[in-house]
């Protein structure tokens, strides 16, 4: 059943609705990712590290709503659900326990790479089915490489 009509011809919402679930998934991962690296992070570099972890989940919750939300206005139900996150994540998986804070930082990059790989991918399947969602997809990967780069940064010696 849809509730909302989208402007879309039912091919394209299908492009744009999928990739921008896929996107929605991996956003809600990320911010878990970074939550869990936050709390459990230890070193050093703890201080700067914990505030850099905040500032991905912030970004990582904001766009996750903002995706959702276009998903929505495209007349696709998103889903957020924790099953659904554990089922579908491209995001590598985050080691539980203590982490030391250049562990940390390492995962971090690790994570990045993967998301905006699977992002940048997203941006060539979306564009000639939804240039709105495209342009949505381009900003986020902007965003999210911003960060990858302070993480990589912050893993150099």
């Amino acid at each position: 059943m849809t509730v909302i009509n989208s402007p879309l011809p039912e091919k394209e919402r299908d492009i744009a609705g999928s990739a921008l679930q896929a996107t929605l998934v991996d956003l809600l991962d990320l911010s878990l990712v970074a939550k869990q690296a936050h709390w459990n992070l230890y070193g050093p570099r703890f201080r700067s590290v914990h505030l850099q972890l905040d500032e991905v989940v912030t970004t990582a919750r904001a766009y996750a709503d903002t995706v959702a939300e276009r998903a929505a206005a495209l007349g696709v139900s998103p889903d957020g659900r924790a099953a659904t996150v554990a089922a579908t994540s491209g995001v590598p998986e985050f080691s539980p326990g203590w982490t030391k804070d250049v562990d940390a930082v390492g995962a971090l990059v690790r994570t990045f790479s993967a998301v905006v790989e699977r992002v940048r991918e997203r941006i060539e399947r979306t564009g000639p089915a939804d240039p709105v969602t495209e342009d949505l997809l381009i900003g986020l990967a902007a965003d999210l490489e911003k960060q990858s780069w302070m993480f990589q940064a912050e893993h150099r010696d």
